[in-house]
């Protein structure tokens, strides 16, 4: 046989078994396209036509994806809930059609197997797995406001159970190939090399017993692998609608209590999956594709593919104009085996895979980033993510000590020492010291500018700002700072730097705050005002949260530390005068010695370890001298905190700060926990409507004070009818 389609060829060997290798021309990852629909059908055509093909194998031709799922463009383009409606039905009839083939079946995965890929492997009788650390099967659809519009959420519990079922489709978590042959995703594991003759044996084993499983056959009361982990729960509540009931219920319970009904989508996935277990695999199909439908078109959904967008183009900007090259970091210096330094070290030797030689004043810092590294290693070598020479690798790509010893050989030093410009001062120097005149040395300050730190360096085009967001291993984005006289080839090398260690990279110009921290700063200023004005601290926590936010802000500056936290506070006021001036609510809580968290005492209480962090401290109101009995509606709280947010970030953009609304949107998503289903500062200011945004500001200048003073831009935009997005 011959090429159907450039991204589909097949191929019948001698004992006729077939082979699809699927290899989309001129993409890095194969994706599912409309376009594939007839192509993929003719292939079928043949194969159901076809008496001398004895079993089927669908693979991939690229080395590190089998499917990554659908074409988001493609989503992107409907415009209405019926042509989605339509894209799920087609491919739900398509993976139907191979299911229902009168032979075997088996995917053979190696690399990313997600969404539609998933959906796809899974329409196949059997799957074998590559071991690699590239292999993840998944369904991430959730997180982009939809849900698995292919069968997914009918093929998934039926293979899983439904518990885990839920549990993969409701977060998009991604296994590797052990934990989904543990939940019985895939079949059988196998290394890279042996990978299409253990999914050739499958075939035949197949074969020869002359049956195989569908899971459409499965009846939703019947349930197999008794004993396997999952079989106890299975038995006791999935075999049975009561069951079965209470499974729903609770994972609507908890839907609710993470969302605060701000996602329709993980909602919609239960009930499609409670559709098809209580009325059938048809049923469950059927629903599933108008309620996909109904997702792609819902606003949430809207805003949330513009940052899968944003961030893929992200993905390929060098955060510099023209064709610069960056150099390739070999070695990595640290300077401060703090929490900082500790988390910079560890996304370092672990994910960008480069060495790191950390350096503390004292062997206790040393021992802690050397700790911390192996810690979260350790965790993963729990889960099988990492085997224990993988994981011993990892290790011991890092080393530390007390002097610079290695340090001359490192390609950039990044400072995570306290917030002291003296002290940063005498770090360059040290650094410069070492006769290395090649270096890059990067500042991870969260609040003095790179400027101010550059006036200590022999060579002010070699220092950049690389903020960092605590937890480094958690929080996504790297925010790097460039002075006007940082090169444009240390900016260019900085953010590849920054997508080896895993991260979402913004470019920034130099500035008091940068731009997270001063879109956060007001947001911040204003809930103390709430609170000073006699709001109680939970209801403005509870109301942002509600609104989308991942913690209140009241709980942040517990949690980051309060002493820390208003540390930009007075750079901030002295840039940027009465606006940014922070409320005397600050001064008497550090007064009264409140750091938070780290030293129990601060808007909450600490101690109790079921309750700690949850319940206001009521001295609290009593330092603040406020009784909290002001009556205000969580729309006003949310109006309020959120405008100053908008408005700074509309000044920030007009200052060339950020490079683009694009930009803005993604730091504050991803460095701040701006609601992500509201599309960022920019999109959100573009659905409420300019003038909107702009009435809302001058209506509170009017009522609460000159900080609300709308943006010129905005007053602009306002007035030509302009937008930040074309």
């Amino acid at each position: 046989m011959t090429d159907q389609q450039q991204a589909f060829a097949m191929s019948v060997d001698d004992q006729g078994i077939a082979v699809i290798v699927i290899d989309v021309p001129n993409e890095s990852q194969n994706t599912l396209k409309e376009a594939f629909v007839d192509d993929i059908s003719a292939i079928l055509d043949d194969l159901e036509n076809n008496s001398d093909v004895k079993g089927l194998i669908i693979t991939s031709g690229k080395d590190d994806s089998f499917v990554a799922g659908a074409d988001i463009s493609m989503l992107k383009a409907v415009t209405e809930a019926s042509q989605a409606t339509q894209l799920s039905a087609a491919g739900q009839q398509i993976f139907n059609r191979l299911e229902n083939l009168n032979i075997p079946t088996v995917a053979a995965i190696n690399g990313a197997c997600l969404g539609g890929g998933l959906e796809l492997a899974m329409a196949c009788h059997q799957r074998v797995a590559t071991q690699e650390s590239k292999t993840k099967l998944g369904l991430p659809e959730v997180q982009l406001g939809v849900l698995p519009g292919s069968g997914g959420t009918q093929r998934l519990p039926r293979l899983v159970g439904i518990a885990t079922s839920l549990d993969m489709m409701l977060t998009g978590k991604q296994l590797n190939a052990r934990r989904a042959l543990k939940a019985g995703l895939v079949d059988e594991v196998v290394p890279t090399a042996n990978l299409m003759v253990a999914a050739k044996k499958r075939i035949e084993s197949m074969a020869k017993k002359g049956r195989w499983k569908k899971s459409c056959d499965e009846p939703a009361n019947e349930w197999g692998k008794v004993f396997s982990a999952a079989g106890a729960q299975k038995l006791a509540l999935e075999s049975n609608s009561f069951g079965r009931k209470v499974i729903f219920d609770q994972a609507r319970k908890t839907v609710g209590a993470k969302t605060k009904g701000n996602y329709p989508a993980p909602l919609k996935i239960i009930e499609c999956v409670e559709m098809g277990m209580e009325h059938g695999f048809v049923k469950g199909l059927e629903v599933e594709a108008k309620y996909f439908g109904e997702l792609v078109m819902s606003p949430e959904a809207r805003q949330l593919m513009n940052i899968f967008f944003a961030v893929t183009e992200l993905k390929k900007d060098s955060g510099v104009d023209g064709d610069v090259t960056p150099k390739t970091i070999h070695k990595v210096g640290v300077l401060g085996g703090g929490l900082m330094g500790a988390g910079i070290a560890s996304v370092t030797v672990e994910k960008a895979k480069i060495p790191v030689r950390v350096k503390d004043v004292s062997i206790e810092g040393v021992n802690h980033a050397l700790g911390y590294n192996w810690k979260l290693i350790s965790k993963k070598l729990q889960r099988r993510q990492y085997s224990e020479i993988e994981a011993k690798a990892v290790q011991a790509r890092l080393t530390g000590g007390t002097d610079y010893q290695g340090f001359q050989h490192a390609d950039m030093v990044i400072e995570a020492v306290f917030e002291d410009l003296e002290l940063k001062h005498k770090m360059v120097k040290e650094v410069e010291a070492l006769q290395n005149e090649k270096v890059i040395f990067a500042t991870n300050t969260s609040s003095i500018p790179i400027a101010e730190i550059a006036t200590a360096s022999k060579r002010p085009e070699q220092v950049v700002g690389l903020h960092y967001f605590s937890p480094v291993e958690k929080m996504p984005l790297l925010e790097i700072i460039k002075t006007e006289q940082t090169s444009a080839e240390v900016i260019a090398t900085a953010v590849e730097f920054g997508k080896k260690q895993g991260k979402t990279v913004i470019v920034v110009n130099d500035g008091a705050g940068f731009y997270v921290n001063r879109i956060l700063a007001p947001y911040m200023n204003e809930a103390a005002r709430l609170v000073a004005e006699g709001v109680a601290v939970d209801q403005i926590d509870k109301a942002l949260v509600k609104a989308g936010f991942p913690v209140g802000p009241m709980t942040l500056l517990d949690e980051v530390g309060i002493d820390v936290a208003t540390k930009v506070a007075p750079i901030l006021q002295q840039a940027f005068g009465e606006r940014m001036e922070p409320p005397e609510v600050f001064e008497k809580v550090k007064a009264d010695d409140r750091k938070g968290k780290k030293n129990g005492r601060g808007f909450y209480l600490y101690g109790d370890k079921k309750k700690s962090g949850k319940s206001v401290d009521p001295s609290i109101y009593k330092v603040l001298g406020v009784n909290p009995t002001t009556s205000i509606s969580d729309t006003e709280i949310v109006e309020r905190c959120m405008l100053m947010m908008l408005n700074e970030a509309a000044r920030c953009l007009d200052e060339g700060i950020i490079r683009s609304p694009r930009d803005g949107d993604i730091g504050a998503i991803f460095g701040i926990g701006f609601p992500p289903f509201l599309g960022g500062p920019f999109r959100h200011m573009e659905s409420l409507g300019i003038a909107q945004v702009v009435d809302r500001l001058e209506h509170y200048a009017k009522a609460k004070g000159e900080r609300f003073s709308p943006a010129e831009t905005l007053i602009e935009k306002k007035k030509e009818g302009k937008a930040f997005y074309n």
